[in-house]
């Protein structure tokens, strides 16, 4: 399988679900939950590693987060589906925002959210 573009993988998974009657299932409240249990499984990877260890994974565990991380997307693409949302242009919508929110001159180095470096202000 190989896709060219998220509509042809959204198309895909689509399909998937219909031809195994999980639609009925698959309502936004049902695949926000399923989503926010599959990134729980991925965080549960690095749970008690140290920072270095987060980053240079075993192989065998790194293909145990890979697939963690399909689930996460997999799940988002579906409720991007039911929900008819487009995620590429949302997802450029929120860079661009987060670009205005976050200037270079105001934000390096730090980890504040906008609403504490804005305060300082």
């Amino acid at each position: 399988m190989s896709w060219e573009t998220l509509s042809e993988l959204q198309t895909e998974l689509k399909q998937f679900a219909h031809e195994r009657d999980w639609e009925q299932f698959h309502a936004p409240k049902n695949l926000s939950m399923a989503l926010m249990v599959e990134a729980a499984e991925l965080a549960e990877h690095f749970q008690w590693l140290t920072e270095e260890q987060s980053q240079s994974l075993a192989a065998d565990k790194k293909q145990l987060v890979a697939f963690e991380m399909a689930d996460v997307m997999i799940y988002l693409l579906r409720l991007a589906t039911e929900l008819d949302v487009d995620l590429l242009q949302v997802v450029e919508e929120k860079i661009k925002n987060n670009h205005e929110r976050y200037p270079v001159d105001k934000v390096r180095g730090s980890s504040k959210k906008y609403s504490e470096y804005k305060q300082e202000e």
